[in-house]
């Protein structure tokens, strides 16, 4: 559950507004350098024709593909210099290959020249719902309204190579508004619909061949970097680089360094498997031992500092070599105003790599590799520490990081970071590090994929490990039990006994503790234990609100609401029920599949006050969510179902109440054992099965898988695309798609996300009905 604890710290961004500068805290934190346009050397190539078509491009997406060293980072800054336009800009790297980072990233990049509001920022700094989705939307109708055109920059595209990070930008484009552009550089054309694109005319797109040097230029290179050739060798040297910049500066470099003019650069262009060879002939062996030494060993760390290299390298006075460094070559790039942070241009710290690994023993990288893993940790900068450890074979040290990186990493939402980590660690080596286990039979259960979270969950039970937990318990049991307690799988009974071993067990300052503190309440309840529950739930919302676990306390609140609306006492149940909604809105946890609860008691409240329109609105709310719920929690899941079918009765929906209450029979059928859950459900089945005909709100009747399809409809994604991420054929996708448009009397896509919109299933803020939707299949 979420925690203050484990929560990002905010971080201040300046804007300048109206001749004021107003300070707008961000609530994650990312590295400045990050977001700031690279500096032009003096002597780099301006390219000025490309820049020109550049500006003059009326795409909203701009392409530079081309492999390392042509220039890409250098054009997208002149660009942004010859630009009126202010530039969103994004140096991408392997830490946003995670759906949630790369959109933060951003979001981040945006709200440097157009401040978002708090529940765009909100919405990207917690678990929610699937972020293509009911993340995008948010941002990307942010956007939109932007009132001046803007550039967005996403240098290093390459970096990011999974599905929903390429999806996450396909979506972001249908919201550039007219005289904005998205402009990418990349290795490698990325997985994006291009061919649609450049049909459509929405594509403007520079390669190798822009990028090439002319012999002009070339010329202009090499004396920049303090090399004066003749024309006729100037031309060789071109024709032999094929006008590759990289090449002619490495030329250059070991011309620099001493090499005769015979030897610049023979025979290589920008992917020649030659190049490395060049790089340790021609340059590498020219320099300085202690310099050849620092750059090949330096070059395992992503970015630099003085004192990290000086551990790293067990040496001394690094950071005036990094200085040196920078001010002699365009391979070291600074990342901050103050001279402290530095990294390698990505192509030659590629080559300086290559170069370690074939020169020294792989023992010396992986302790270049623990040396940097012990600085981090040291210096607080624990997931690079993961990384570096991961570098090394430190197993023991990276599994520990990752047990303590877990809930904050969960709660921050990057469960694709998360799910990589552990994806790391074998079946035998899960057994040896239970906790790794149980968070991945969460990430399991959370996300639908039930049989492989009992498998997990089966490898953390068999696990003797002895290694110390992160909360401090003194084994995995209680987080064993806690987990088990949920699923229910066996039982109510069972599951009592499970809640109580996990909080007899779990220290006081278990983060944990909240969490299974409305578990155990959730089973007392079940049991008919209601004082029990009362007391589970109370104490939940105090340790909750003790933890600044926010999404612990309304669930709390909204199980206190539904025993008092269960006993008659609707003035409590509607403070309880208020005091929940409050707070999911107050955290931006609206996207969080748990606030279900608290939205359906509060529609129950409502109507029983006869506040239809508010009922109607706050039970919109709770149908978004259906699809977030399945048997990984059984008993919330029909719980949510149970007071949906009584909300749809009260109001006259029939349909929308036999689909709800069909859809809590089929995961009672897989949870039998949920005790007076199997009651109420017996009781309630007469109820449905008197109403009849079709009167009512016939798009609550939209099942819980049709639910889920819906948003997909307002994205770029075809029919066969969307089945592809939602795991059903193309033929299921369609068939639920035309029960949809039947459902909501629509006839395309666009017209059933209007009517969406219009009766609450999609958000209005950010699905606006003037949004480009792809219509064709």
């Amino acid at each position: 559950m979420r925690s203050a604890a484990v929560t990002a710290s905010a971080v201040p961004v300046a804007h300048r507004i109206g001749g004021v500068t107003a300070v707008v805290d961000v609530p994650f934190g990312l590295q400045e350098a990050k977001f700031v346009v690279p500096a032009t050397r003096p002597g780099t190539v301006g390219k000025a024709e490309i820049v020109g078509r550049l500006r003059s491009s009326g795409a909203p997406l701009a392409t530079v593909l081309a492999p390392a060293g042509y220039g890409k980072t250098t054009l997208l800054a002149r660009w942004a210099q010859a630009d009126p336009r202010p530039f969103a800009w994004v140096a991408l790297d392997a830490r946003d290959d995670d759906a949630v980072m790369f959109l933060r990233s951003v979001a981040m990049a945006l709200h440097r020249i157009l401040p978002l509001s708090r529940q765009v920022l909100d919405a990207l700094s917690g678990p929610g719902g699937p972020t293509l989705t009911s993340r995008v939307p948010r941002v990307g109708s942010a956007l939109a309204t932007v009132e001046r055109p803007l550039v967005l920059v996403l240098d290093d595209l390459h970096e990011v190579a999974s599905t929903s990070c390429l999806d996450v930008l396909a979506a972001l484009l249908d919201y550039v508004p007219e005289g904005s552009q998205i402009a990418v550089a990349s290795r490698e054309a990325p997985a994006l619909p291009l061919g649609r694109w450049r049909a459509q005319g929405r594509l403007d797109e520079i390669g190798v061949n822009d990028l090439r040097l002319s012999q002009e230029e070339a010329r202009l290179l090499l004396a920049a970097a303090g090399v004066e050739l003749d024309a006729g060798a100037s031309a060789a040297l071109v024709e032999r680089t094929e006008g590759w910049p990289a090449g002619l500066y490495l030329a250059a470099l070991s011309l620099r360094a001493g090499a005769p003019a015979s030897a610049g650069a023979a025979g290589f262009a920008g992917d020649d498997r030659f190049v490395s060879d060049y790089f340790r002939q021609e340059l590498l062996s020219r320099l300085p031992a202690a310099e050849a030494r620092f750059l090949q060993r330096s070059a395992v760390l992503e970015r630099m500092c003085g004192s990290l290299c000086d551990s790293v390298l067990e040496t001394a006075r690094s950071a005036r070599m990094l200085e040196g460094l920078e001010g002699t070559n365009c391979f070291v790039v600074p990342l901050d105003r103050r001279g402290e942070w530095y990294r390698y241009h990505h192509l030659f710290g590629e080559l300086l790599r290559d170069e370690l690994e074939r020169s020294e023993p792989p023992a010396v990288v992986r302790t270049l590799n623990g040396r940097a893993m012990a600085w981090c940790i040291a210096h607080g900068e624990q997931e690079a520490a993961v990384r570096y450890g991961q570098a090394a074979g430190e197993t023991d040290a990276v599994a520990v990081l990752v047990d303590a990186l877990g809930l904050p990493l969960y709660y921050d939402g990057r469960m694709e970071t998360l799910e990589e980590w552990i994806g790391w660690f074998g079946e035998e080596e899960l057994t040896r590090y239970p906790a790794l286990a149980v968070y991945g039979a969460w990430l399991r259960m959370l996300t639908g994929r039930h049989a492989e979270a009992e498998r997990w969950l089966a490898m953390a039970e068999r696990a003797t490990s002895t290694i110390p937990l992160s909360d401090g318990s003194a084994s995995i049991e209680p987080w064993v039990a806690n987990l088990r307690a949920c699923m229910m799988r066996d039982g109510v009974e069972q599951a009592l006994v499970d809640g109580d071993l996990a909080l007899q067990r779990l220290p006081p300052e278990s983060a944990w503790r909240p969490a299974a503190l409305v578990v155990r309440g959730a089973v007392h309840a079940l049991s008919g234990a209601e004082g029990r529950a009362t007391d589970d739930f109370s104490a939940a919302v105090k340790t909750g609100l003790a933890f600044g676990s926010a999404d612990v306390v309304f669930v709390a609140e909204a199980e206190l609401a539904l025993l008092a609306l269960k006993r008659g006492a609707w003035t409590e149940a509607g403070e309880r029920a208020r005091a929940a909604v409050a707070l999911v809105e107050d955290t931006g946890l609206g996207d969080y599949s748990t606030s279900a609860i608290a939205h359906v008691v509060a529609a129950r409240v409502a109507l029983h006050e006869g506040r239809r329109e508010d009922g109607r609105a706050a039970l919109a709310r709770a149908h978004r969510l259906r699809p977030l719920l399945d048997e990984g929690i059984p008993w919330l899941t029909v719980q949510v179902g149970l007071e949906l079918t009584r909300a749809h009765l009260a109001l006259a929906d029939p349909g929308a109440a036999r689909t709800v209450f069909e859809e809590s029979e089929r995961i009672l059928a897989l949870r039998p054992q949920l005790a007076l859950l199997v009651d109420e459900m017996r009781e309630l089945r007469g109820h449905v099965a008197a109403t009849a005909g079709p009167a009512g709100s016939w798009a609550m009747s939209l099942t819980g898988a049709e639910i889920r399809l819906l948003p997909y409809l307002a994205t770029h994604l075809t029919f066969p695309e969307i089945a592809g991420r939602l795991f059903i054929s193309r033929n299921t996708a369609k068939t639920e798609a035309i029960s949809i448009y039947r459902k909501l009397g629509a006839s395309s896509r666009s017209e059933a996300v209007e009517r969406a919109v219009e009766v609450g299933l999609l958000e209005r803020s950010i699905y606006p009905p003037a949004a480009s939707f792809t219509l064709d299949g």
